[in-house]
């Protein structure tokens, strides 16, 4: 289980076949082989540890439906390790398990923030609500509006400083998991995964 408050922008050392290698400082201090990191989000586990890296075996199926497959020596990532019983819940519930992609569309600057809309498929849109919480490449975040394709979250200085979402530009393609209360609710109301409506979401105060 994560929370969604990034810990550390790592960096890819390498990424063959399903092995891929990430420099880091803070997240590896305490690290063993067997933890469970969130890179970019994803739910992985650390195989190997050496030269201020850690190792984890990404599945071809992960590396299909994420952006990892699209990492490249260099490019950065953000991490963050399984909470800690003892720690604070900064964000939300996130598993580490990803929904789907999504694709920025714009960053427009509004006062000290930045307003950041990603277009995401059906499967996607259907879970989102205004005042929501979404992980977006593992950052929690609140969705401030929505359309029937896209949804505006907005980005403060410390998260563009301290993520890798100060430096996405219109096109990145980024993670996304929705809150997992929305499936619960969906779950519990019968609904198929085609039927459940915004507007029920809504009503229900979520």
């Amino acid at each position: 289980m994560f929370t969604g408050i990034v810990e550390e922008v790592g960096t890819v050392d390498s990424l063959h076949y399903n092995r891929l290698a990430v420099r880091a400082t803070t997240v590896i201090a305490d690290m063993i082989s067997g933890d469970s990191i969130a890179v970019n989000g994803v739910c992985l586990t650390v195989t190997d540890i050496k030269n201020n890296s850690f190792v984890v075996d990404v599945m071809p199926e992960t590396l299909r439906r994420t952006n990892l497959g699209l990492l490249h020596t260099g490019d950065k990532v953000n991490l963050e390790r399984a909470m800690a019983a003892n720690g604070r819940f900064g964000g939300h519930f996130v598993q580490g398990h990803i929904d789907g992609t999504g694709r920025v569309v714009s960053m427009t600057p509004e006062g000290a923030a930045v307003l950041m809309r990603i277009e995401s498929v059906s499967d996607i849109m259907r879970y989102i609500v205004e005042k929501g919480f979404i992980a977006v490449d593992g950052v929690s975040l609140t969705i401030v509006n929505h359309g029937e394709r896209s949804f505006v979250v907005s980005l403060v200085g410390f998260t563009r400083d301290h993520t890798i979402l100060g430096i996405v530009q219109s096109g990145t393609t980024v993670n996304l998991e929705v809150d997992i209360i929305a499936k619960y609710v969906e779950r519990m109301t019968g609904r198929s995964s085609n039927g459940i409506t915004v507007d029920y979401l809504q009503s229900k105060g979520f």
